[in-house]
């Protein structure tokens, strides 16, 4: 399948294995959104959890690695391609659902515009 997955990370945007991205600052289009708090490398389901600390009132955010445009680990920032909104109306994080319930990524595969392959 030649269809980019939301879910890997996109080849120019400076991802390196190993690298540990917890504590980076995330910035949106607009703006910054929070910090890293977990972030998973897993191929095929790799993704960032973002605290918004008190911006959205301490809301836990999950972004697919594809929503990354650029890692900058001089300034220790991530940017991302969506607005603040966008990350603001994500559905919510939940660490007790990511393990146990296979369908829990999908939801946030049609948030953010693809279907979880």
């Amino acid at each position: 399948m030649s269809e980019f997955s939301i879910w890997n990370y996109h080849p120019n945007a400076g991802h390196q294995q190993g690298i540990d991205l917890i504590g980076y600052k995330v910035e949106a289009t607009d703006g910054g959104i929070g910090h890293i708090d977990k972030h998973s490398d897993d191929v095929d389901s790799s993704y960032l959890v973002v605290d918004t600390g008190v911006w959205i009132f301490g809301k836990r955010v999950l972004l697919p690695a594809g929503t990354i445009r650029l890692i900058d680990t001089a300034e220790e920032k991530v940017y991302v391609d969506r607005t603040k909104d966008q990350i603001k109306d994500a559905p919510e994080f939940d660490e007790s659902k990511q393990s146990g319930e296979p369908t829990y990524l999908e939801q946030f595969a049609r948030y953010y515009g693809q279907p979880h392959m």
